[in-house]
């Protein structure tokens, strides 16, 4: 018995859609958790959209470039985090328009 492939247009319809998802995420909500996580959302459907290419063509370098992606969305979370949970510290809340009390 063979295993059927899934068609290229299948991963990236899954991947535009994840991104749409995640536009929508960051465009209407205003809690910094969810904007942050519809962020990485939305790098997780490039990181489908590389891998998928690169499968479909042979290659490695969709995949290298995946994981690069990954490295950046590592330091984005680090950073993003640390920056958040400060805004809670100074002011209780994770909302969006608090992220000018963080001015020097």
């Amino acid at each position: 018995m063979t295993a059927m492939a899934v068609p290229l247009g299948w991963y990236l319809g899954l991947a535009a859609a994840l991104f749409v998802i995640g536009l929508v995420g960051v465009l209407v909500r205003r809690s910094l958790i969810v904007m942050f996580m519809s962020i990485e959302l939305m790098l997780n459907s490039v990181n489908l959209t590389l891998v998928a290419f690169s499968r479909f063509h042979g290659t490695l370098d969709g995949q290298v470039m995946a994981f690069f992606v990954m490295v950046v969305a590592a330091a984005e979370v680090t950073v993003g985090l640390a920056i958040i949970v400060n805004l809670f510290r100074l002011k209780a809340s994770s909302d969006a328009d608090d992220v000018d009390v963080l001015k020097a």
